[in-house]
């Protein structure tokens, strides 16, 4: 049995980063009326946590390795975080805008998201 070859996320991939930029400028934006430490620990999470915490496979450069499901999790917390944070700190308009990027985005998501939590990542 041939192992299964990661899906092509070149579309996931544009989605998901783009999704991510939102997160990281609007999470912070968001709670910077409530506390800026937690605004600044939510860039530490939203950028840090993706860093050093990969899947071997779907990353060339792993710091730390987990399982693909922990991958799919994070990438979750992503579009939520941007989801949430677009509605709670700007117009209606971009919230609109942010929730058809984050659908189209956790679409485009789900062949890469097969494929991690098939376990084939690490293979």
């Amino acid at each position: 049995m041939s192992p299964v070859s990661r899906p092509d996320d070149r579309v996931a991939s544009v989605l998901r980063f783009s999704t991510e930029l939102v997160a990281w400028v609007a999470a912070p934006w968001a709670l910077s009326s409530h506390s800026w430490w937690l605004a600044v620990l939510a860039v530490f999470v939203l950028i840090g946590l993706p860093t050093v915490f990969s899947t071997p496979g779907d990353k060339a450069q792993v710091i730390v390795a987990v399982p693909g499901s922990v991958t799919v999790l994070l990438v979750l917390v992503q579009l939520a975080a941007a989801l949430v944070s677009a509605w709670l700190a700007w117009p209606v308009w971009a919230g609109c805008l942010v929730t058809v990027l984050a659908a189209a985005a956790l679409v485009a998501e789900v062949p890469r998201w097969r494929w991690l939590t098939a376990g084939t990542a690490a293979r």
